[in-house]
């Protein structure tokens, strides 16, 4: 367990602004920070971070939370691990209590495929560094690409014996078949079991936070049965379509440098990074995805891609690099030399002359695959049409309408075809984008819309009554969260005075009452309200139903009064009178309920004398108390 101090230090010490700057790129909008949400696709950004409160809310999708939320939410993390993981960022000690072998075999699967692949690594990594096997084949292999022991350790490369031994291992220090088949790690045929990867050096594929994720396995013996490279194949925790190898390492440089490198290969990543040039990823031999680009967004708009001299690889690597336009990224493109690819090139000639060779031959991306289509097409008509659909077709995914005219004037220049003509078909394949795109845009905007309905608004017994009760619960329970830290007056808090308005009080919505019992149990105990109090709450559950409750996709302008003449009021200032507000409604529509159900039971015609008389005196007492209320209030109110 980790202590409450510690865990207070943990949440004193992460900025909100600083923590999801590592894993999104948020623009400063007014007092808050907005985003491309990182949980759903969207163009126009409905992801709002309050610097003040410390907490996002997505109003797209409704996902919502603090720093500790978003780090478990976006890494897979449980609390403790997202705790483990600030206190690491911000240099904080933590005590933890040791877990045993058996304490990590009931934790979720998703957390016994991290454990299991964390094994995985540490054991590829002793192999290596270890046995006779691993040091004369896996070692020798890394020293003869000049990897130095450092980068080695670093990217925590390893090495898979021939034998199996690493299931005979993992299976004997208590881990189940089942999570390391789900791993990845382990096959199964006709009754036996062996070793998914087996002689090959080993590439721990991380997440962003550096967590193992999966693997890159490459042989070195020549065997055309075997494939040279194996990956991990997509598991609970891993999808290869999602990560770039690198990422983990690359984070901070290529937000530095304000543009990344992309290779194919490991190596590639690993030589450039020991020459010093940190801001590369690889995207592991497959074309670029959706999701792959929007995670380099997340630091840089500008990619470069590093080609070898293959001009059927290039070929077949620009058909993706679409999915990179249409994510409004830049993109230049750099040509090696024939027979180099960035791991020979960078260690051959240094990283002087590899910086000093991008920044002379780094061309843009659109131009370069157009002079290469035309180099194919030579004179031939029906080719040179072609090319021209296909240029204009990359073009058209351009979402900046400038950008995209530019490009259209100097390819009219550079292929003597008149720029209305461009122009024309241009406006043909962007029709045709937006109509196949409609339906996955639907889809979207209905699962974002089922994602809203966060908190429930109607109980059984509030629709037969007529009276949607728990919408004035949900005010009361908002005021609750919004203002129970602040002091309504010199002796007591603004919760412990609505706690002791209200009392017993029963939520008809569930969640509405885990939140106000939480209220009531820290009254119990005697302790102090904070303004965190349920938006950093360990449970997400009540910290994002907390976030919904008092945030909102609008800003107040500074503008306003200006304008207007209108002036904002202060909520330190006001507040009494919104507790006061909502406790009147509530208390009072309640009250309105019970007389509906009342009379309802004064209808039926069987009902005994005595029974009557008894609902009638209820029924008065209602009206004299509604009365009462009322007056408090400075209201009139009919009985009808």
């Amino acid at each position: 367990m980790i202590t409450q101090d510690t865990i207070a230090k943990i949440k004193d010490e992460s900025d909100i602004i600083d923590v999801l700057g590592d894993f999104i790129t948020l623009k400063k909008a007014g007092t808050n920070y907005k985003a491309n949400c990182p949980f759903h696709n969207e163009k126009s950004p409905s992801f709002v971070v309050s610097p003040s409160k410390g907490i996002y809310k997505c109003f797209g999708c409704g996902k919502s939370g603090n720093s500790i939320g978003f780090v478990m939410e976006h890494e897979s993390l449980n609390y403790v691990e997202a705790l483990k993981y600030l206190a690491k960022k911000y240099s904080i000690e933590i005590e933890e209590t040791y877990q045993t072998d058996e304490q990590k075999l009931v934790q979720s699967e998703k957390d016994s495929l991290f454990i299991v692949n964390e094994f995985a690594k540490d054991t590829f990594v002793k192999n290596l560094m270890e046995t006779d096997e691993g040091k004369s084949i896996g070692l020798s292999y890394f020293k003869e690409r000049g990897f130095s022991e450092e980068i080695i350790e670093k990217f925590q490369l390893g090495y898979t014996t021939e034998q199996s031994t690493f299931t005979t291992l993992a299976l004997k220090k208590t881990y189940k078949l089942d999570i390391l088949k789900k791993a990845g790690l382990t096959s199964r045929k006709e009754g036996s079991k062996y070793d998914f990867f087996r002689g090959r050096v080993m590439f721990p594929i991380h997440s962003i936070s550096g967590k193992v994720l999966g693997f890159g396995g490459r042989i070195l013996k020549d065997d055309k049965k075997q494939a040279k490279y194996v990956n991990t194949s997509d598991t609970e925790i891993y999808n290869k379509s999602k990560i770039l190898y690198g990422i983990h390492f690359a984070k901070n440089a290529i937000r530095n440098k304000q543009e990344v490198f992309l290779v194919e290969g490991y190596t590639d990543v690993i030589s450039l990074f020991q020459a010093g040039i940190e801001n590369v990823v690889a995207s592991s031999g497959t074309s670029l995805t959706p999701d792959q680009v929007k995670l380099v967004k997340r630091y840089t708009e500008n990619i470069v891609l590093l080609f070898d001299g293959d001009n059927a690889g290039i070929k077949a690597a620009l058909r993706g690099v679409d999915i990179i336009l249409e994510n409004g990224v830049n993109v230049k493109v750099v040509l090696l030399p024939e027979n180099q690819d960035p791991d020979t090139y960078v260690r051959e000639f240094g990283a002087a002359n590899f910086n000093e060779f991008i920044a002379e031959n780094k061309k843009d991306f659109i131009l370069f695959k157009l002079n290469l289509l035309l180099e194919d097409a030579k004179n031939d008509p029906v080719k040179k049409a072609g090319l021209i659909q296909e240029i204009v077709q990359t073009i058209s995914v351009i979402p900046d309408a400038i950008v995209r005219s530019v490009y259209i004037k100097e390819c009219s220049t550079l292929l003597g075809v008149a720029e209305g003509v461009l122009n024309t078909e241009l406006n043909k394949k962007r029709s045709k984008n937006r109509f196949d795109k409609q339906k996955e845009v639907n889809r979207e905007l209905q699962k974002a819309e089922k994602a809203k309905e966060v908190i429930p608004q109607l109980s059984e017994d509030a629709v037969e009554a007529g009276i949607n009760i728990a919408h004035f619960e949900q005010n009361v329970i908002r005021v609750l969260v919004a203002h129970g830290f602040r002091k309504y007056d010199d002796k007591i808090y603004a919760a412990d005075y609505i706690l002791d308005e209200l009392g017993e009080y029963q939520f008809s919505n569930e969640l509405f009452q885990k939140l106000y019992a939480l209220a009531l149990n820290r009254k119990q105990e005697h302790n102090f309200y904070t303004e965190g109090f349920y938006l950093e709450h360990e449970n997400q559950e009540i910290s994002g139903a907390a976030i919904t409750l008092t945030t909102s996709p609008y800003e107040e302008s500074i503008n306003w009064f200006k304008k207007h003449q209108v002036a904002i009021s202060n909520v330190a200032l006001t507040f009494k009178n919104d507790i006061d507000t909502e406790l009147y409604y509530l208390r009072f529509w309640n009250m309105k309920r019970k007389e509906i159900e009342i009379m309802e039971k004064l209808k039926n015609p069987n009902l005994e004398p005595e029974m009557m008389m008894k609902l009638l005196k209820i029924k008065q007492k209602l009206n004299e108390r509604k009365v009462e209320l009322a007056k408090e209030k400075g209201l009139r109110i009919t009985n009808n």
